[in-house]
């Protein structure tokens, strides 16, 4: 492990991880909806894809992504 500055944390933030479930949900649910053949809840999770990144970027800038105001350890 890196202890380099410039090192972005690797998406160890709430803002990623609730990016990556929303949108690991979205593309499980489009799947299913194409093998069952329903076209309209496929272009429905499309939708949920696009946004779960909305989701994850409205959070990092609100300070929960990496090295964000509301993640970072304060000391007592």
């Amino acid at each position: 492990m890196s202890n380099d500055i410039g090192d972005p944390g690797h998406g160890h933030s709430p803002a990623a991880w609730t990016t990556v479930v929303i949108m690991l949900v979205a593309v499980s649910l489009g799947t299913l909806f194409f093998f069952l053949d329903m076209p309209i809840l496929v272009w429905l999770s499309v939708v949920l894809l696009v946004l779960g990144l909305v989701v994850g970027f409205v959070m990092t800038k609100a300070g929960y992504g990496v090295g964000g105001s509301k993640t970072t350890v304060k000391q007592h």
